[in-house]
């Protein structure tokens, strides 16, 4: 009987070899002659200890606005679809530690110690941009109400590697300063335009060669506007970070023999806040020291 039992086992551990044996053969045969080809691809790894920043352009977005009858010169349904948009981005790639956008860009900051996707440039590029794309779409009537979207909106994507902390917020206030740049010129090119009676030719030769200062006294001399007083949404741009915030709801319970009572429940949890502030100063990253890494690597 036991001599039978040994036969036996002898023989179900034979069969799983052979299984395994099969498994192994199909894995290795289950490679083509034509596999070599990947060998063309090239290797897009990011470099470690660098923070990866994706920026995404709106591509041919001047015709767009045109033909979907934006606001000039700023079109705050468009602006916020932008930061919905972003948003839905750093919610679905949790790595992203701040955005910063303004007009029809956006940049995305993946910390300097991410793994995701390999740090491969062309995975992160690709997800960020299409994941916005969508959410511009998807989103579109949230903020344009019965206003159709007349055709897809695309945007272009770049990767740029930044190896220490002031080279990001350098990065950044780059960005914020050029919104500052195009707002005001801007503001002072719609305002001759809708308040000054110039056609957009005669506007464009009237700011030609002139300085922020002299934008400045046309808006504030000419039509009473200061241009301090206009929306920080439109001089400094969205910045969207995480952060900590508590959330009160109220529910229903019942306990044995007693009667139904609502109870206020809070609970902390981490969520993409949106900011309209000054990101040059030091101000912001002393407030939100956890955003950058240690440049000690």
């Amino acid at each position: 009987m036991l001599r039978l039992l040994s036969v036996n086992f002898r023989g179900i551990t034979e069969h799983k070899t052979l299984l395994k044996l099969k498994f192994s053969t199909s894995s290795v045969m289950a490679k083509s002659k034509f596999e070599y080809v990947r060998n063309f691809e090239l290797d897009d790894t990011c470099l470690r200890n660098c923070y990866i920043v994706v920026r995404l352009d709106g591509r041919n977005f001047h015709k767009f606005s045109e033909q979907h009858n934006f606001m000039k010169p700023n079109d705050n349904r468009a602006l916020g679809l932008m930061s919905r948009s972003a948003r839905s981005v750093m919610e679905e790639l949790e790595d992203i530690t701040i955005a910063y956008g303004q007009s029809d860009e956006f940049s995305f900051v993946f910390k300097r110690s991410t793994t995701w996707f390999k740090r491969r440039a062309s995975k992160l590029m690709t997800h960020v941009a299409s994941q916005f794309s969508s959410s511009f779409v998807y989103y579109w009537k949230e903020y344009f109400g019965e206003h159709p979207l007349l055709y897809p909106p695309s945007f272009d994507g770049r990767v740029v590697l930044y190896p220490s902390n002031r080279n990001l917020r350098d990065y950044l206030s780059w960005r914020q300063a050029d919104c500052h740049i195009n707002n005001l010129y801007n503001t002072a090119f719609w305002t001759l335009v809708q308040k000054g009676g110039l056609t957009t030719t005669q506007a464009e030769e009237r700011l030609s060669g002139t300085q922020a200062a002299d934008k400045n006294e046309i808006l504030f001399s000419e039509f009473n506007i200061n241009y301090n007083n206009e929306s920080p949404l439109h001089k400094k741009g969205t910045t969207l970070i995480w952060e900590k915030v508590n959330e009160t709801t109220t529910k229903q319970i019942k306990r044995p023999d007693e009667v139904e009572t609502e109870i206020t429940v809070t609970r902390t949890r981490k969520k993409v806040t949106s900011h309209s502030c000054d990101i040059i100063g030091e101000q912001f990253w002393e407030e939100h020291p956890d955003i950058l890494e240690s440049d000690q690597c």
